[in-house]
């Protein structure tokens, strides 16, 4: 059974940061693509960045270019998402999701229906 779990989110002020984990089990996870989402409250799920399976490649929504980054660590299954600068408007749900995907088209790491395995949120909130 997949599983991926994840960690680190809080409750911070504006320009503070923030790193959040997911751990992942019950698959390859050097074979997936890990990608983060969120969702603030009546909002819909958005991408926020994602990165191939061997980490040689990332892919970023513009609203958090030069703010976060994302990392994985192959043997411990983890993915890590930080995020520096915060702005209130990154208060959300983060999720992290797994995808077999690995191919050329940027687009489509920021797709939903790319992820397969999805896991069940970190809440993050930014006070101004």
């Amino acid at each position: 059974q997949v599983q991926l779990v994840e960690s680190g989110g809080g409750l911070v002020q504006a320009g503070g940061s923030l790193r959040l984990s997911c751990a992942a089990s019950g698959l390859t996870f050097s074979s997936y693509t890990m990608g983060w989402f969120r969702q603030a409250p009546g909002k819909e799920r958005e991408f926020v960045v994602a990165i191939t399976w061997s980490g040689g490649r990332t892919f970023f929504a513009d609203s958090v270019k030069g703010r976060f980054t994302i990392s994985r660590d192959n043997a411990k299954n983890t993915v890590y998402l930080q995020m520096n600068s915060l702005k209130p408007e990154d208060t959300a749900l983060y999720y992290c999701a797994a995808a077999r995907y690995s191919g050329s088209n940027g687009n489509t790491y920021s797709s939903y229906p790319t992820y397969t395995y999805w896991g069940q949120g970190t809440q993050v909130t930014v006070s101004s």
